[in-house]
């Protein structure tokens, strides 16, 4: 199978073996969309497995799975570079490595760059065009401070708009692919605020936290640890905390490659209620050392007035 991020979509109202042609769903609605990465271990990728390998379980209760499928659906990319002036002598690696991923893309993903230092500037708007993509990482300078918390909140509010303009029955992923050198100086965005709206949007965030040798603790800098980890565990996505800036192209190579070896599943809740709660999330896979990574859960539907 090709190593694209992407490699084809599937819609849901297919018929086949992703859903029974007596099944019809409206996907905004009713149909709860999962993006799933398993992996034996800690890095290796549990590719071959089939919908009875998974079982998922929303609040407790196991689900019927009614749609699934191994092959990754097109996906929309936010990649966000740090370019404040701590980065400056670490940048020209880090253009190099982000645009070897980019270089991942398949013919239906999109993808844009933001470079953010004092504020975010959206150098390149999503696009499929990999040569557009390269010189918008080239164009990035440093200079200034960081405004993570602000990037990020800001990449999550293009996504979620990028989502509402999508067809009902249109299925594809969304992902952050974030690289800074550490602590958020001038972020007007709080961190609350961000976590919040990352439970919120069904988009998966991977960080990549360059940090130095021999760091200082401080607060500010336990702080961003926290907020990366915790977004990066609630959305089904990661955190790479990296010592030597030459690492970068291993590491998003290995997101590039998890991208690629993702499962789509889909299920209807059995919960009838329409009070907008938090509803938790688990998947489990019926092999031995398999363990299934997604987002920990979703806000359900609300009724309206």
């Amino acid at each position: 199978m090709s190593r694209r991020l992407a490699i084809g979509s599937v819609v849901v109202f297919a018929a086949g073996c992703l859903l029974s042609a007596q099944q019809v769903f409206r996907a905004g609605t009713d149909l709860v969309l999962l993006t799933v990465t398993a992996a034996r271990g800690s890095h290796t990728a549990a590719t071959g497995l089939v919908q009875e390998d998974f079982e998922v379980f929303e609040d407790g209760v196991r689900q019927e799975i009614l749609l699934f499928t191994r092959e990754p659906q097109p996906i929309s990319l936010s990649i966000l570079i740090d370019a404040s002036s701590s980065m400056d002598n670490k940048l020209r690696v880090a253009q190099t490595a982000a645009i070897g991923f980019c270089r991942r893309l398949g013919p239906e993903d999109v993808a844009q760059v933001t470079a953010f230092s004092n504020d975010n500037r959206i150098r390149q708007t999503f696009t499929n065009d990999i040569d557009a993509l390269e010189r918008a990482i080239l164009q990035t300078r440093a200079n200034g401070s960081t405004a993570l918390y602000s990037a990020i909140y800001v990449a999550l509010n293009e996504l979620n708009m990028m989502r509402r303009r999508q067809a009902p029955d249109e299925i594809s992923r969304q992902a952050i692919v974030v690289l800074s050198d550490g602590e958020d100086t001038t972020s007007l965005t709080h961190y609350e605020d961000l976590l919040e709206l990352g439970k919120r949007s069904d988009v998966a965030i991977y960080a990549i936290a360059l940090r130095d040798r021999n760091p200082t603790p401080t607060r500010r800098f336990n702080e961003a640890d926290y907020v990366l980890r915790a977004l990066s565990q609630s959305t089904g996505g990661r955190v790479f905390f990296v010592s030597d800036v030459n690492q970068l192209p291993v590491i998003y190579n290995q997101i590039a490659d998890e991208l690629a070896q993702q499962y789509t599943i889909g299920f209807i809740s059995s919960n009838p209620a329409r009070d907008g709660a938090w509803r938790q999330i688990g998947v489990r896979v019926a092999q031995p050392s398999v363990v299934a990574r997604t987002r920990t859960g979703y806000f359900g539907p609300k009724q309206v007035p």
